[in-house]
């Protein structure tokens, strides 16, 4: 492992042979998901390992009871033979396991935790233990594509080269243009606006804050919804401290009365609030819901340059 330059701790590169465990920590997953997933581990040099009730007695909307999924993650952050832990899917329940995770266990024996939707609940509690995590594919996304999909080529390089990653994207007409370095936080909208107020609030990014870029991404949430989220940010000021944001995949809603699209309402709220016009701005960037979702680096520098023609987003080492 090693320290970056904010003294968030980056878990040590994966090579062939290491454990990584499946746990999952919110709702059910289907068998052939973790059994596709297992397959493509396996092809890569890794050896799977099933925990306990990723695959176990159902509990209502979740995988297992809340005690059976927290004692999987506990269970996997202990051996010290596992060196990652890819999280099957999301849905919802990981919030319901923070108040009991020891969260001197996730920086004590520091490993790389791959999930995201629901999982960003985790992903908090990784970046407040000071440790980096992958927001990135799932079971589905490794079960489902081909091999040599680009996403789960990124993850595997992630995993195995320190963390490192380099993206180009499309440019979008409401994109700003302008160049930002700064450590990356997000993940999905509405499960890190729920953690508000608490010691797990990523989005909170005050006076204090080093540099910071945000990205969100988000499934089934009502336009209304997703502005009221980003007024609440909007309001506490953290938009306005940050030096770039990334609008990722918001999939899986309707045009409303006030706006045909989720980016057509993100430009407007943009557009008319204090937020700094020389900061910049992408918007329909791959990570979410979708099958070209780029891993992204929770905790790392990075730098973002939006030009006319494209985005790029890499990880820079020196801030």
């Amino acid at each position: 492992m090693f320290w970056s330059e904010n003294g968030i701790i980056f878990p040590s590169p994966l090579k062939s042979g290491d454990k990584i465990a499946l746990i999952s920590p919110a709702s059910p997953v289907k068998e052939e998901y973790v059994e596709g997933a297992m397959k493509a581990l396996i092809q890569r040099g890794y050896e799977p390992v099933l925990t306990d009730h990723a695959l176990g007695c159902q509990s209502g909307t979740y995988s297992a009871s809340k005690g059976d999924r927290l004692l999987d993650l506990i269970d996997s952050l202990q051996d010290w033979e596992i060196k990652a832990i890819l999280c099957t899917r999301g849905g919802y329940g990981c919030c319901q396991m923070l108040s009991d995770l020891p969260n001197p266990l996730i920086s004590s024996n520091p490993k790389w935790i791959i999930g995201f939707s629901d999982v960003s609940a985790l992903l908090a509690a990784w970046y407040r233990s000071g440790v980096a995590s992958i927001h990135g594919p799932m079971c589905k996304h490794l079960a489902t594509l081909p091999g040599d999909d680009p996403c789960t080529l990124a993850l595997f390089d992630m995993l195995e080269n320190g963390g490192k990653f380099d993206y180009k994207a499309a440019p979008h007409r409401y994109n700003r243009v302008g160049t930002a370095r700064g450590v990356l936080r997000g993940g999905n909208l509405a499960v890190l606006t729920d953690l508000a107020d608490t010691r797990y609030d990523i989005l909170d990014v005050d006076e204090n804050d080093r540099d910071v870029i945000l990205f969100f991404e988000d499934i089934s949430e009502p336009i209304y919804k997703v502005n009221r989220m980003l007024w609440r940010m909007l309001l506490s000021k953290a938009l306005l401290r940050v030096k770039g944001i990334i609008f990722g995949q918001f999939t899986e809603y309707r045009p409303d009365a006030n706006f045909e699209t989720m980016e057509d309402m993100i430009h407007d709220l943009v557009d008319h609030s204090p937020i700094s016009t020389d900061i910049p701005i992408a918007y329909n960037f791959p990570v979410g819901h979708v099958d070209m979702n780029y891993p992204l680096i929770e905790g790392a520098f990075a730098e973002l340059v939006v030009t006319d023609t494209h985005v790029s987003l890499k990880s820079s080492e020196i801030l």
